[in-house]
């Protein structure tokens, strides 16, 4: 392997709270998930009194922001990420660091967010539209709903993509008029709250802070009364703890959570090398570890052998190393904890008599501890073992047989998970009909995969996978109310209208 490995002093950040940084006497320490012995850097802990200075500061400088035009704050917010990209090879570097996935996708991670943001001030003129309700027989009033901001929103993002997902609801909370305090994850705090703050030192003092720190001092993000909403992607165990946190102030909140994305690979899906390629990344990029990354096959009976060698064939190239090493193509797992449950459920699949095909080698030397651990296909497991029943969040996928479209939808369905699915056909009314049957929130066909998302559609998920929703103006909407204004109509629009 290639060592490119850097060797630069560790990263440090603090807070940003009120248009200030902020120091703090405790901090977080880092660490590389390759090698988890180094530090890499370092980024503030926020205390209590910190949290709600944050919460002071995003609600002081709220009726102002909230006043603005939509088209003014898009234009302050254009401004704000105006030569942003300059620092995205640094940003890549110690989200590659901190994170473990490989440097391309942290590069992406960091371009996703500016494409989010431009996206979502396309939605500008599209923020302050009205609706009138004539006067009608009974109702003597001419009414106008018009949308108004919440005020001060807390978003919380994963360690996964943080800055690619921290823009599916950021820019649209502030182009909706609210300001915004970011809460980067405490394992990967380091790339994101450099970002956000760069960005935050463009815009007026308040409408974007940044706190780090430990969950345990982060309750006044959630329960503080002053906060209007919580936006929160992470686990389903971590959707309900926010939820329940966020009932004791009746704290709206927004949830993207876990997926088991089910892909449906009918008898007549095109497997070239193509269709090969998309589906290999839906399962493995940023090492499995993507909500929305299929996590079950489900390949009709006639094509399983052709999947399992195409998929086989792929992963036969798979090289294993530190993200920022040259000719890594997948970095480790972020945390041990997350290694250990992935080695658990493999080899349960093994003792129970799946074949379980695995790839590549594990690095040794400075790396030899590293959270690392060989890709893996699981054929034809029972569909009550957990590798098929719970998110992998790992390089693991089971491929399962079915025999009829029917039998394939009713195999989808049966999970807890709502987020996202697949199907893979060459027929489009088969490929709507089944799309239309799947339990989930959005279904891509002949693809899967966070690299493959449109991102101006919508993006959320059902049952256990969350609620609300993100990007497009139906995320500018999530973070917005209406407001109706009734006039007593004139006597000449009442008789017209009882006409």
């Amino acid at each position: 392997m290639t060592s490119t490995v850097s060797t630069t002093a560790p990263v440090t950040t603090g807070l940003y709270i009120g248009g200030q940084e902020r120091t703090t006497a405790e901090v977080l320490e880092v660490v590389d998930p390759a090698r988890p012995g180094v530090v890499v850097g370092t980024a503030a802990a926020a205390t209590r009194e910190d949290v709600a200075d944050a919460v002071a500061a995003a609600k002081g400088a709220y009726p102002a922001w909230s006043a603005l035009p939509a088209k003014e704050r898009a234009a302050a917010m254009a401004a704000a990420i105006d030569g942003l990209a300059d620092e995205r090879d640094e940003d890549a570097r110690v989200l590659s660091l901190e994170n473990g996935k490989i440097v391309h996708e942290a590069w992406v991670d960091a371009l996703v967010f500016e494409i989010r943001w431009q996206l979502a001030l396309s939605l500008a003129d599209e923020v302050e539209l009205t609706k009138v309700l004539p006067p009608a027989p009974g109702i003597p009033v001419q009414t106008t709903v018009a949308y108004q901001p919440l005020g001060v929103v807390t978003v919380i993002v994963p360690f996964n993509w943080p800055i690619a997902i921290l823009a599916a609801s950021l820019p649209h909370a502030l182009l909706a008029g609210n300001t915004v305090i970011v809460k980067p994850p405490p394992s990967t705090p380091l790339a994101t709250t450099r970002l956000v703050q760069r960005v935050a030192e463009k815009l007026p003092p308040g409408v974007l802070n940044v706190v780090t720190g430990r969950d345990s001092e982060m309750a006044g993000l959630i329960e503080n009364p002053d906060v209007a909403k919580v936006c929160f992607t992470g686990s389903v165990n971590g959707g309900k703890k926010i939820m329940e946190m966020a009932s004791r102030s009746l704290t709206r909140v927004t949830l993207e959570l876990g997926g088991n994305d089910p892909a449906i690979i009918r008898a007549d899906a095109v497997l070239d090398d193509e269709h090969l390629d998309r589906l290999f990344s839906a399962v493995y990029d940023t090492t499995g570890q993507i909500c929305m990354n299929a996590k079950r096959l489900y390949v009709h009976r006639s094509r399983m052998d052709e999947l399992v060698a195409g998929l086989s064939a792929r992963l036969e190239r798979t090289v294993l190393g530190h993200g920022l090493a040259e000719d890594t193509t997948m970095g480790p797992l972020h945390q041990p904890a997350q290694k250990a449950f992935v080695t658990e459920i493999v080899e349960e699949a093994r003792e129970s008599g799946a074949t379980v095909l695995e790839f590549g080698e594990l690095p040794g030397g400075e790396f030899a501890e590293g959270n690392f651990l060989r890709p893996a296909i699981v054929v034809d497991p029972d569909p009550s073992l957990r590798v098929v029943t719970q998110e992998q969040f790992g390089p693991v996928i089971p491929v399962l047989p079915f025999d009829d479209d029917a039998d394939a939808v009713r195999l989808a369905n049966d999970t807890w998970a709502g987020l996202c699915a697949s199907v893979w056909t060459a027929d489009t009314d088969s490929a709507n009909r089944i799309g239309g049957q799947l339990e989930v929130g959005y279904v891509w066909v002949n693809d899967h995969g966070a690299a493959r998302l449109d991102l101006r559609a919508p993006f959320g998920g059902m049952k256990a996978s969350g609620m609300g929703r993100e990007q497009g103006i139906e995320g500018v909407r999530a973070f917005q109310d209406t407001r109706s204004i009734a006039h007593a109509a004139d006597e000449t629009a009442q008789a017209e209208a009882a006409h």
